[in-house]
């Protein structure tokens, strides 16, 4: 496991993605914010019921700690589709475009995905100077968001083979109980899918989404990737989860942000 950096603003970070200077990246956690109640506290998602102050504010907190001016930290308006823009420029939440994936090879943007169990990927291809971001939850995975990511990568000069990934937190096959008919939408696609399941009982199975990501960026030919493995929907205190707040009967949940960004020279 990727370790957590103890300080006023706990993020995770991958091996992967350290090894340049031009880079950085963080997935957050849900410390270190202003927000309150079923929000607390870093909650980045402006489509949540939090205030809206308080999103702003936190996602202040994520820029300055990603070394970007405040509107420089962009997200989109994620639809679990396949989706992916080109950012030249940053945005506000109005403007916003309906996409889960984002590429750019603009310094001092941070590109920004929001989550509560699905599962974040940050990429970089460091030689070209090119980074993406994708949102991939289970849908957006089977349709082929993290290949329409890379494809998008290529088309700004980035190359397969120099490629790396990183997978942030998302729930884990433990935590992610399915139905039969969610495994078939898999395997009718593709009969290997369906080492991801495990039985649980006989009405249902177990979902490892972050082993299917894995197998997506294998399948994409990228140079290498890292899973951080850490089950948001276990973590109460660290991180945010849909599934977990919905089970405890809350009306809403916290949203974190991962996100990576290509360092301005000095």
């Amino acid at each position: 496991m990727t370790p957590i950096i103890s300080d006023d603003m706990p993020v995770i970070r991958a091996n992967a993605l350290t090894t340049n200077s031009m880079i950085d990246h963080a997935f957050f956690t849900r410390q270190g914010g202003v927000s309150t109640g079923i929000y607390s506290s870093l909650n980045c998602g402006f489509g949540s019921g939090d205030k809206e102050e308080n999103v702003s504010e936190n996602r202040l907190r994520v820029s300055e700690k990603l070394g970007v001016v405040p509107p420089s930290l962009v997200s989109v308006y994620q639809v679990h589709g396949t989706n992916v823009v080109t950012v030249e420029e940053s945005w506000d939440k109005h403007s916003a475009p309906r996409a889960d994936g984002m590429v750019t090879r603009q310094a001092g943007l941070a590109l920004g995905i929001l989550t509560a169990d699905c599962t974040p990927v940050l990429f970089a291809d460091q030689n070209a100077g090119v980074i993406g971001a994708c949102h991939a939850g289970w849908r957006g995975a089977l349709d082929g968001i993290v290949e329409s990511t890379i494809s998008a990568m290529e088309m700004m000069g980035a190359a397969r083979d120099r490629i790396v990934a990183a997978i942030g937190p998302c729930i884990a096959q433990k935590s992610y109980q399915v139905g039969l008919d969610f495994r078939d939408q898999f395997t009718n696609r593709d009969a290997q899918f369906s080492d991801y399941f495990i039985d649980d009982n006989p009405a249902h199975l177990r979902f490892d989404l972050g082993g299917f990501v894995e197998l997506m960026l294998n399948r994409g030919a990228i140079a290498n990737f890292e899973n951080v493995n850490i089950d948001n929907c276990a973590e109460i205190e660290t991180l945010f989860s849909y599934r977990r707040t919905t089970l405890a009967g809350e009306k809403d949940y916290g949203r974190g942000i991962s996100a990576i960004t290509l360092k301005r020279s000095n």
